[in-house]
């Protein structure tokens, strides 16, 4: 799953990255950036 990272300023592919369901209940994928290590969070679809 690509992810944007925020500390790199660019999509990279997450590492470690896990299905979640937000308080909403919408989906979302949650993980770290391979290069930094900064948590990344990619909000999916319906």
């Amino acid at each position: 799953m690509e992810g944007y990272c925020v500390k790199c300023k660019k999509k990279q592919e997450m590492k470690d990255a896990k299905k979640e369901t937000m308080k909403n209940g919408r989906s979302a994928m949650k993980g770290k950036c391979p290069a930094c290590g900064t948590g990344m969070y990619r909000i999916l679809g319906k």
